[in-house]
């Protein structure tokens, strides 16, 4: 497989930007921004099978990444048992991370490299320059980080919603099903 990096047309830094204002990352940022926005950012290399991300990890959660090449599952743990379930698959153009690299919370996911990745990365500390150093390009870029957010709840909600309602309906199914049972007749001791 090619590298995207192998583009003679394009620098990696470019490349980078374009990625990143793609409606999978960033769409509101210009590209303009984006090049700047990656002038912040460090190149991280990813071995496939790798997780490089744990869900309620508390250290090392101040940055975000962007996907440049490759594949990463994001898995959540199911409550109560002792396994997870993917999620989602993210691949090039992507960001991971970026509730992490505003708040520094715990991770609310697990992510593994299913592939080699290339990303590119911006740590809280290089954001922190960029807001000191380009403040109209730092504000757009943590203006469109909060739309991408609030889209992700909206869509959240709406999935939130066809569960309660996916419930309900079975609860009231089985409770058809309960109401319809003959009652087993009760055996007196003598």
């Amino acid at each position: 497989m090619s590298s995207i990096f192998e583009n003679p047309d394009m620098a990696p830094e470019e490349v980078a930007a374009r990625l990143l204002v793609t409606a999978s990352a960033l769409d509101d940022l210009t590209l303009a921004d984006a090049m700047k926005v990656v002038g912040y950012m460090r190149p991280k290399r990813i071995k496939a099978g790798t997780v490089f991300i744990h869900e309620g990890e508390v250290t090392h959660n101040d940055y975000m990444l962007l996907v440049l090449e490759g594949d990463i599952a994001v898995a959540n743990d199911l409550p109560g048992l002792h396994e997870s379930i993917v999620v989602n698959i993210l691949g090039p153009g992507h960001l991971i991370g970026e509730m992490g690299v505003l708040d520094g919370a715990p991770r609310s996911a697990t992510c593994t490299a299913t592939t080699d990745i290339a990303a590119a990365v911006l740590s809280r500390t290089a954001l922190m320059r960029l807001l000191r150093d380009e403040p109209r390009v730092g504000a757009r870029l943590l203006l469109a980080i909060s739309k991408r957010m609030a889209d992700r709840l909206r869509d959240t909600t709406r999935k939130l919603r066809t569960f309660a309602l996916m419930n309900k309906a079975l609860q009231e199914e089985m409770q058809v099903i309960m109401n319809s049972r003959v009652p087993v007749p009760k055996k007196t001791i003598r």
